[in-house]
């Protein structure tokens, strides 16, 4: 069985996972930037990887158009974030990103480096963790992220990628 690893990573995180993956499955591994229809049509299974963001599952939604027309393909999703994985979390990102579809998801903790991030992201950052240390009752989400904010975290864990590698190899 032929697999692909496909990535859209914006700090390094979602791309150590991606790397593991692959190698582990001895798979294939592209950045979604470089991957296209024709290139997923050799492919029985296909992996894809994007870290979490306001708007959902980086580059998911690109990736889901690609394979509109491509059929017979195991396709499995994960997303990284720096938020602790907590009860409902694969529920609400699955929800928000997934429409209900029939597609396995896996959730990895990921980690956060401000100085890595593009000028926008940085600028969108600063809002939110600003409006963050406005509020008077934080959450300890909150109170990690205005931490990280200020010194970069990397929560990543080869053994968080697991249950994906068991999934593909079944």
């Amino acid at each position: 069985m032929q697999t692909i690893v496909v990535y859209k990573s914006i700090s390094g995180f979602t791309k150590k996972y991606a790397e593991w993956i692959a190698d582990e499955l001895n798979a294939d591994i592209f950045k979604l930037s470089q991957t296209n229809k024709n290139i997923l049509e050799k492919y029985d299974t296909i992996i894809y990887g994007g870290g979490l963001h306001a708007v959902g599952i980086a580059g998911l939604k690109k990736m889901k158009k690609m394979l509109q027309e491509i059929k017979n393909k195991k396709l499995l999703v994960f997303a990284t974030g720096a938020s602790p994985r907590k009860k409902g979390l694969i529920d609400k990102i699955k929800k928000d990103n997934l429409n209900n579809e029939n597609i396995e998801l896996f959730y990895f903790r990921g980690g956060f480096d401000f100085g890595k991030l593009s000028l926008g992201y940085k600028i969108l950052m600063f809002i939110f963790v600003n409006i963050l240390k406005l509020k008077p009752k934080k959450t300890e989400d909150d109170i990690g992220m205005i931490s990280a904010y200020e010194k970069p975290v990397d929560f990543t864990k080869k053994e968080y990628i697991n249950d994906l590698i068991a999934s593909v190899s079944k």
